[in-house]
């Protein structure tokens, strides 16, 4: 965080501040800001965020051991550490974030990109960070750090010499994109696609259009939407970015895209295309695996041509990102049995694409396998939508589908009623007991798809099976 007097802070936040030992409301703070006590560093900010199973509040006192200068609270506790006590210190970090990247871009050339999207937001960020760096200090969320807590959290690590900051909105309600970006007023503001994820907490798929384009809305005046020229939903919004008077860039395989990839080809290192920009063409070997990523790609290298990056350039430090993130298309095992642990985040779409990203991979020689768990946050629409995914692993001749936990129950039933028969398809109810079979089952040559939602745990029976096999 900037350098900030204790004063200046409680303002910030509109809280009360309680001085202890030497401090004054002049002192200077200038840590980082965290709500986990063991990731305190000395001359840190510590938040006692209450939670669902215990309460930050208990944890003051590990913060300061670790060097917690001072704490953001919603009642006073007896820890020998200043304070300020507010309300709500959620909307508390929110309102120090909006403080804090407020004065760094009125002293400098501060940029900012805020993406959202039904999938593919974690990739694109870590994408398009690889492309700022180069061109000068840049702040990217840390894993998810999507919420109403990790949004200004990551914001709040922006320093006077930051030249980007790339911000990740999720929505858990109507209305937080809204909040979230409108604390920092995006330059460039990416829509993905819109999908199923979450459907159900939205109340439908029309709702989460609503959602994701609050972003648009919060773009800042003169600013830039950059858009999905392949999905309808989120084109329509360019009617919003029309409506305010911003510049709108599309990227997608369409041929009026302004970044548009073609001559796509899949293999087990990776996917081959060709990306044109404004007319001119480049190579790519994208190296993170899927078809899926190359639009999360294009997404990237719009957003970074927008703020100035050279086409090539960016489409080039493109080609250097291995990985994703952690349990997303990550490729584990050995040359024996692959295992693709992308168990960390799933919806109807990226189920979807990860399946066919495994027929396309997989060999005439190698057997394909399944591992598919349940989609989380689908409401009314989750029997269909997982039998839906139980249908196309079939219609895809994946000789091995092995459907793990009740929720995704229905996805094993409608492979079974498709015509997986003869033990193709089986069901566990938990992961220990599929980790039993497929230690038994799994041979040479196997390629192993692992994909549920990161409620349902997979990720973990993934990097379990990484390690039996490497």
């Amino acid at each position: 965080m900037i350098a900030l007097s204790l004063s200046e802070i409680a303002a910030a936040v509109d809280g009360e501040l309680r001085l202890h030992g030497a401090d004054t409301a002049e002192t200077v703070v200038s840590g980082a800001v965290d709500t986990d006590s063991r990731a305190m560093a000395p001359g840190g900010v510590f938040v006692a965020k209450p939670g669902e199973t215990t309460d930050g509040h208990l944890f003051v006192g590990a913060a300061v051991e670790k060097g917690a200068v001072l704490a953001l609270v919603e009642r006073v506790v007896d820890e020998p550490v200043t304070q300020i006590v507010v309300p709500d210190v959620v909307a508390a970090i929110a309102a120090l974030a909006r403080e804090v990247v407020g004065r760094v871009r009125a002293r400098g050339d501060l940029r900012i990109v805020g993406i959202t999207g039904s999938n593919g937001k974690t990739t694109t960020k870590n994408m398009l960070a690889t492309v700022l760096r180069p061109e000068g200090e840049t702040v990217a969320p840390v894993g998810s750090y999507n919420n109403a807590v990790g949004a200004p959290l990551t914001m709040l690590r922006v320093t006077e010499d930051t030249r980007y900051l790339v911000c990740e909105f999720g929505a858990d309600d109507k209305g937080q994109i809204a909040r979230l970006a409108g604390l920092v007023t995006p330059d460039v503001g990416v829509v993905l696609m819109v999908g199923m994820a979450h459907a159900g907490g939205f109340g439908g798929i029309e709702a989460t259009v609503r959602a994701k384009s609050e972003l648009v809305s919060a773009v800042r005046d003169g600013g830039t939407a950059v858009l999905n020229a392949d999905d309808p939903r989120v084109a329509g919004m360019s009617s919003i970015a029309e409506e305010r008077g911003l510049g709108i860039r599309w990227f997608g395989e369409a041929e009026t895209a302004d970044v548009r990839a073609s001559d796509l080809k899949v293999t087990a290192d990776g996917t081959h295309a060709t990306i044109t920009v404004d007319g001119r063409s480049f190579p790519l070997h994208l190296r993170v695996l899927g078809a899926h990523h190359v639009k999360n790609a294009l997404a990237a290298i719009t957003a970074a041509v927008a703020m100035g990056v050279a086409p090539e350039a960016a489409v080039e430090r493109i080609g250097t990102v291995e990985l994703a993130e952690r349990w997303r298309m990550q490729v584990m095992g050995g040359d024996r049995v692959r295992i693709i642990n992308d168990a960390y985040n799933a919806s109807p779409d990226s189920m979807a694409a990860a399946l066919r990203t495994l027929a396309q991979i997989t060999g005439p020689d190698e057997r394909m396998v399944a591992v598919l768990g349940a989609m989380s946050e689908l409401g009314e629409y989750a029997h269909e939508e997982h039998a839906k995914i139980g249908l196309l692993a079939v219609r895809l001749r994946i000789p091995r589908i092995v459907v793990v936990g009740q929720e995704a129950r229905s996805l094993y039933l409608a492979a079974v009623a498709e015509g997986s028969w003869n033990d193709e398809a089986v069901f566990f109810e938990d992961a220990d007991a599929a980790y039993e079979y497929l230690r038994g089952e799994l041979r040479d040559g196997d390629r192993v798809l692992v994909k549920s939602s990161n409620s349902a745990g997979l990720r973990l029976l993934g990097d379990r099976l990484g390690e039996s096999f490497s």
